[in-house]
């Protein structure tokens, strides 16, 4: 690998840059149905309950879509699957500004829901095939800051774009640009190893050793467990801003992007701090293990985010928190990079992954409860408890004193 001490090479920094820019594109296509969502609903005669049928059908595919993508990950190689996860979620994303009608809307939104989680099961092989094992943690904080850049931009982006052209236009445009992508990633994309291609009973065994390890259970519960703080974050704090600190839209706008601002500097952070502890002697796995216990740390601030009498403070200390939790996810990500095997790592990530998917699907429903019985309170002192647990739990893993080997060597292309 041509880099010196640890210095990323010119080749490393495109393919950064790349998963940066679809991640990004990936969080604009997920993002626009949301900001269009009051146009949508009275043109397709589609309440608030209506509305969030549409959004548990995308979550649902996404859960499922997280394993499966795993394993076509690893059957097709990073290039080939990224081609193909971006090429699919883009086409659904495209198909939405032609939905005539609920189903046609739900059907596109479950074709997306499908698609959009493959990038976050094969941009992590393509880390570990490009990086080693002092930058994977830095290169996965900065193309998952690409996620947290949509977050701060792609409200106004989109809301500029909708008031020049048809509302429609932004799904078209969306889809547009992932396709345009894709032709720049295979130029510049190669495997940086030669995985070839296993037989069906080498890719059975494969699959087996990671469903037999305790560490693919443990990584995917605390998924379950800390991933409903973002979503809390990125689907209710902006309403609780709004509903319980009567913060008028005009200065929810000014002030609300600066929690996903915290969240893009969580994902640097994370990756900074475990890329310096590696530097400087300590093992890689204890390395991860510090950057997360000191975000696990952070979190239960959280309860102060609604006892604190000034909206301001109460943003500040939202961002503190999501910067802890997207420096806690990136971290996490690279563990599953370092405890993996190459041929095992799609598989891994899906299935680990899945657990976003179903605790987004859980959390949601409790928030509401909670929210609506006993407000807002409740979830904020939820949620610092949610990575302590996590931590814990996660603990045994982080003993592991080095990465296994492939189970089975994978054959030799043809």
């Amino acid at each position: 690998m041509n880099e010196c001490e640890g210095r990323l090479s010119r080749h490393q920094w495109v393919i950064i840059a790349l998963l940066f820019t679809v991640s990004l594109i990936n969080y604009f296509d997920r993002q626009s149905l949301s900001v269009v969502a009051p146009r949508f609903q009275a043109e397709l005669h589609l309440d608030d309950v209506g509305y969030a049928h549409i959004v548990s059908i995308f979550l649902f595919a996404s859960a499922i879509a997280y394993g499966i993508s795993g394993f076509i990950s690893d059957w097709l190689g990073t290039r080939r699957s990224m081609m193909l996860f971006v090429g699919w979620w883009s086409l659904a994303e495209a198909a939405t500004a032609f939905a005539s009608s609920v189903w046609m809307l739900a059907m596109a939104r479950f074709c997306l829901g499908l698609g959009e989680p493959g990038l976050w099961v094969a941009a992590p092989k393509a880390v570990g095939e490009t990086f080693d094992n002092r930058q994977r943690g830095l290169a996965v904080g900065i193309y998952t800051m690409g996620a947290t850049a949509g977050a701060i931009i792609a409200l106004p982006v989109i809301v500029a774009v909708t008031t020049h052209l048809p509302w429609r236009s932004i799904f078209l445009i969306d889809g547009a640009a992932g396709l345009l992508w894709i032709p720049v990633w295979l130029w510049f994309y190669r495997e940086r190893v030669s995985s070839g291609v296993l037989s069906k009973a080498a890719s059975a065994a494969n699959t087996r050793e990671v469903l037999r390890r305790n560490s693919t259970w443990k990584l995917l519960i605390a998924r379950s467990l800390t991933d409903p703080v973002w979503y809390f974050l990125l689907f209710w704090f902006p309403k609780y801003l709004n509903s319980a600190r009567g913060l008028p839209m005009t200065q929810l706008a000014k002030i609300g992007w600066v929690v996903y601002l915290g969240a893009g500097l969580g994902t640097i952070a994370g990756g900074l701090l475990s890329r310096r502890l590696i530097r400087s002697g300590m093992k890689v796995v204890l390395a991860y293990r510090c950057t997360m216990l000191a975000a696990a740390v952070l979190v239960p601030l959280s309860p102060l985010a609604a006892l604190v009498p000034y909206y301001a403070l109460s943003v500040l200390i939202a961002s503190v928190v999501a910067l802890a939790h997207m420096a806690w996810l990136v971290t996490l990500t690279a563990m599953v990079i370092e405890l993996y095997p190459a041929n095992q790592v799609g598989k891994a990530a899906g299935l680990i992954a899945m657990g976003s998917g179903f605790g987004g699907m859980v959390s949601s429903e409790i928030v509401g409860y909670l929210v609506t019985h006993g407000g807002y309170t409740p979830v904020f002192s939820l949620m610092a408890l949610l990575h302590p647990i996590a931590i814990a739990l996660l603990w045994p893993v982080f003993r592991q004193k080095r990465p296994l080997v492939n189970v089975l060597p994978a054959e030799n292309p043809a």
